[in-house]
């Protein structure tokens, strides 16, 4: 019966706490009071069994005392002995208790019938409230865990509707962040440990993964833990809801609020009355606040009441402003650039400072401007294109290139576009797939690396293009022409091929050391002189193993010790050096050391065995040849002084038989004493020649210099060539301008050199035609030309004409010795002048003669 009782209790109390933490208290209060009264009811009952057992004791004492003291008398008469009365009364004692006893019985037996038919029904009562508030828990919008004190498992009442996402499994119910917020989770975790713990109560609004919103409520009731979870709808999940997104906000304005202190703009937010609501950090720096709150009680404005207004006048909800304003801040003037929202309850602004970015931007732009200025000077064609790859930059290099047309180019094409219009013009290499090469081209702007490829032109350029792509989009393109580079070390390879072969096949012996003294090239003839094999000067062999090698044919000190001793010295200056000497084998061979770039050193060696030999013959000739030339020289101004004589006597006599007083002289007398008279001109004239050829050649004809007036030299070397010009029926045209003035020149020589041109100009012109005498100066020089018309001077005799003994005897009235225009040549370069012929066949030929005006110096004409 007591094991039942406390079964109900305790299903009463879980009850009890069920209800109370449903609200149902006055089900609490109700199974209190039915539990007191029966406890009323039993505690009769209970007190009934210490009444009997105290008086069976009381009559076992008054037995006990009458033995005792019968005992203890000595007078009276015996009636009982102690045994008897101690028997007796326990007999006694029995018989009452079982009286007692059994009229107690009889008493609890009645009442426990009663008792029984009141504990049924109050079980009967309290089973119905259980059913009840079971039927209450069990609604699908709320479920309830209960904790034992301790570290009991929990209880389950009721669920909670499938589509808040909650598990129905109870093991699966307390995992919390499966199925719950992570916030949330963590805030109920939170709490469920401070109630369990601290027995501290919460209310709470908690997120499901699905969105939904449950109410979470925590209470301690006798002992126990309950949680219960309530899934809201209708109103109370709107205002719930409502409560989620304040808070979410009042959140997310104190972050936002955070923020923008720490930022360095100024911002602010108005009212709808256009008073300062709240400003950040920056905001009260700029208008010299300690505190934002300060600057907004003080409704301190950061920019000027023109500005306000402005805003306010084009600020709209729909078209917010953004402008840029300056104003000043902290005593200097400051570029900001504003944008202000409007908004039903007011605006928000924010400004930014431009000025270093404005200034920025003017640095930058005067940058790209003389980076464009540069890149338009380069001689390398440069085009740069944009994000959009559209034609953003190109120089004057990029247009020669190509060829294309300013207006197209200003057009800013697209770079496919500008590909396919090259292709079109012919200026691109076809290729068998234009498609896929131009795509390969245009994958620079999704390259991350720069891109580098060679172009063959039709036109036989070659380029070499490197297309870069910027960071933020488009690309750069720099065509460097390779034509040159390309043909150069075609060149350079042909000729290190031509050389290498050169340097086989040259008789010379050539060796070539590094700077670390070890052979880098030699040639067959090297080996071939000094008898040593390919092997012992392959490449890399150490000059002192050339040494040894080579030792059998040379080992003296100016040897290749010598040479090896310069190749490993520190000097700072490499000397070239050269020598010769002779082998033990009777080779004489010259050197020579030739320092080379890159610290190189050539070594060379001609075999000089046969020249030596040659060279002595030579010398021997040479000095036989000296002495036959002089024997030459004084043979001729030796004749020519000898021959001058006779010829004068000839002339004189000549002439004095043609005078009327050696009489007179029959026709045949008269032409053959000319025909004497000529032919000694003739020869006298010649020997003179050579006698002035003599001269300058042996250097000893001296120049008398003076000051001599043009004009009077024209006419004297006029009146001096008329008879000659008379016999040949030719005339003299003389052209020169007036004034003249002078040259400082030695006058026989200067007109013995216009008389030796107009007497060949003479010789060679038609009769009847006219020869020219042209003369002019500059600052500096005075020029001397005769033209003739005459037959002209074969191409192929130009270039001898300045030959002594060269005579033209076609198309001439006389044939000379060809020693005119020698001797014209060798007086006009006494006087520091040149002469020019220019002749073509059958339209003459023009001598002209440069003097310069204040010549000093004397020359000797060449030998």
């Amino acid at each position: 019966m007591s094991v039942r009782k406390t079964s109900l209790r305790k299903q009463a109390d879980l009850i009890c706490g069920v209800a109370m933490s449903c609200g149902l208290d006055a089900c609490k209060e109700a199974a209190n009071g039915r539990w007191k009264k029966d406890l009323a009811r039993l505690a009769p009952v209970s007190l009934a069994r210490p009444a009997a057992a105290f008086l069976a004791g009381t009559v076992l004492s008054g037995v006990a005392g009458m033995a005792h003291a019968q005992e203890a008398g000595t007078v009276g008469p015996h009636m009982f002995s102690s045994t008897q009365v101690i028997w007796s009364s326990l007999v006694l004692g029995a018989l009452g208790a079982a009286l007692l006893s059994a009229v107690w019985l009889v008493r609890q037996r009645g009442n426990m019938e009663a008792e029984t038919q009141d504990m049924r029904s109050a079980l009967s009562d309290a089973q119905q409230r259980i059913s009840k508030y079971e039927a209450l828990i069990a609604d699908k919008n709320r479920r309830i865990v209960v904790w034992e004190s301790g570290y009991s498992k929990p209880e389950f009442l009721g669920q909670l509707p499938a589509e808040t996402g909650a598990p129905q499994q109870d093991r699966d119910f307390l995992a919390f962040g499966r199925w719950l917020r992570s916030s949330s989770a963590i805030e109920l975790e939170k709490a469920i440990d401070a109630l369990r713990g601290e027995a501290r109560s919460f209310d709470l609004v908690l997120e499901t993964n699905r969105d939904e919103i449950l109410e979470v409520q925590g209470r301690v009731s006798g002992g126990k833990a309950f949680v219960r979870f309530i899934a809201l709808n209708n109103l109370r999940a709107e205002l719930a809801e409502l409560k989620i997104e304040r808070e979410r906000l009042t959140h997310s304005i104190s972050l936002f609020h955070s923020l923008l202190d720490t930022i360095e703009q100024p911002v602010w937010q108005r009212d709808a009355q256009g008073r300062l609501a709240w400003v950040n950090h920056a905001y009260s720096d700029a208008v010299e606040a300690k505190v934002p709150t300060q600057a907004v009680d003080e409704s301190r404005e950061f920019l000027g009441t023109i500005a306000r207004e402005k805003i306010r006048a084009v600020a709209t909800a729909n078209s917010p402003f953004h402008d840029r304003i300056s104003t000043v801040v902290r005593g200097n003037r400051t570029v900001f650039d504003v944008v202000d929202v409007v908004a039903t309850n007011g605006s928000v602004g924010i400004a930014i400072d431009v000025s270093e970015a404005e200034s920025v931007r003017e640095e930058l732009k005067r940058t790209l401007n003389s980076h464009a200025e540069t890149l338009d000077h380069l001689a390398t064609p440069v085009a740069i294109f944009d994000g959009e790859r559209r034609l953003q930059f190109y120089n004057q290099a990029f247009v020669q290139l190509w060829g294309l047309s300013l207006p197209f180019l200003e057009s800013r094409p697209d770079n496919s576009e500008l590909l396919d219009k090259l292709r079109a013009n012919g200026k691109l290499p076809e290729e068998l797939s234009w498609r896929n090469w131009k795509e390969s081209a245009l994958s620079i702007y999704q390259a991350l690396d720069t891109k580098t490829d060679t172009w063959h032109l039709p036109n036989g350029q070659t380029l070499r293009v490197i297309a870069t792509a910027h960071p933020r989009g488009g690309a750069t393109w720099v065509f460097e022409n390779l034509t040159e580079q390309v043909d150069l070390e075609t060149r350079y390879n042909t000729l290190v091929k031509v050389q290498g072969e050169t340097i086989d096949h040259l008789a010379e012996g050539v060796a070539v050391f590094g700077p670390d003294g070890r052979i880098t090239l030699s040639n067959p003839a090297f080996r071939a002189l000094w008898g040593v094999t390919a092997d012992e000067t392959k490449p890399g062999t150490h000059i002192k193993a050339i040494e040894k090698a080579c030792a059998p044919s040379y080992d003296e000190p100016d040897g290749w010790r010598h040479f090896g001793q310069m190749l490993t010295n520190f000097d700072d200056e490499r000397a070239s050096i050269q020598g010769t000497f002779e082998l033990y084998s009777g080779l004489i061979l010259d050197y020579a050391a030739t320092p080379l770039p890159n610290a190189q050193t050539m070594f060379t060696f001609v075999d000089m065995t046969a020249s030596a030999r040659a060279e002595r013959a030579l010398k021997e000739k040479n000095e036989a040849l000296q002495k036959a030339d002089e024997l030459k020289n004084d043979f001729v101004q030796h004749v020519s002084y000898e021959l001058r004589s006779p010829l004068t006597n000839i002339i004189g006599f000549t002439d004095l038989l043609k005078t009327p007083g050696m009489g007179e002289l029959n026709d045949r007398q008269a032409e053959y004493i000319d025909h004497i008279s000529t032919s000694s001109s003739v020869l006298l004239t010649i020997v003179n020649d050579i006698l002035d050829l003599a001269t300058v050649d042996a250097g000893i004809m001296q120049l008398n210099y003076s000051q001599l007036a043009v004009d009077e030299l024209l006419d004297d070397v006029a009146m001096q060539i008329a008879d000659r010009l008379h016999e040949n029926t030719v005339t003299l045209e003389i052209i020169a301008p007036t004034a003249l003035g002078t040259v400082f020149a030695d006058e026989q020589r200067l007109k013995q050199i216009l008389i030796k041109l107009l007497m060949n100009a003479t010789n060679f012109a038609p009769e009847g035609s006219a020869i020219s005498l042209n003369c002019w100066r500059d600052e500096s020089n005075v020029f001397f030309s005769v033209t003739d018309r005459g037959p002209g001077i074969p191409p192929d005799m130009l270039k001898t004409v300045f030959d002594r003994f060269k005579a033209n005897a076609k198309g001439g009235k006389r044939s000379g010795a060809g020693l005119g225009l020698s001797i014209v040549e060798s007086f006009v370069t006494l006087h520091n002048g040149d002469v020019s012929i220019d002749s073509r066949a059958g339209q003459g030929t023009v001598v002209t003669c440069r003097i310069p005006v204040g010549s000093r110096a004397r020359s000797v004409a060449a030998e």
